[in-house]
């Protein structure tokens, strides 16, 4: 089943916000303070591809440091990235086919907000793992 969401999601949000999560990589990227932030981007532009069946988790080692790479990205990518994924989750509630995929991208703004200091990991992964 989610392999069939997920390809369902692919055509109708996960490119578009992927490409959306891989430019803003790119612009951060520009800059040498921007290097973290982009990784973390492509990351989740990954995640913005495929996510059902993983799930974000938070970093037991995350430190002060995340916290204000957490900052930079609100201020620079964040809250326009989570924007998008407001508007596209809207979008795909509005019928009865897309709401599974309307709240996926819901599931995505906490983590499009602040992508430091979270772990993108597979839900059937145990949680001792985790």
């Amino acid at each position: 089943m989610k392999t069939l969401l997920n390809l369902i999601w692919l055509i109708f949000s996960g490119f578009w916000m992927a490409i959306l999560y891989l430019f803003a990589g790119v612009l951060l990227f520009i800059t040498i303070i921007g290097i973290p932030l982009a990784i973390a981007s492509w990351r989740i532009a990954a995640f913005a591809l495929w996510p059902f069946g993983r799930t974000a988790v938070p970093r037991r080692d995350a430190g002060a440091a995340s916290c204000v790479g957490n900052v930079l990205w609100l201020i620079l990518a964040g809250w326009w990235l989570a924007l998008g994924h407001v508007l596209t989750g809207i979008a795909l509630c509005i019928t009865i086919i897309g709401i599974p995929l309307g709240l996926a991208n819901f599931k995505l703004i906490p983590i499009s907000l602040a992508p430091l200091g979270v772990e993108i990991v597979p839900t059937d992964q145990p949680f001792a793992q985790r």
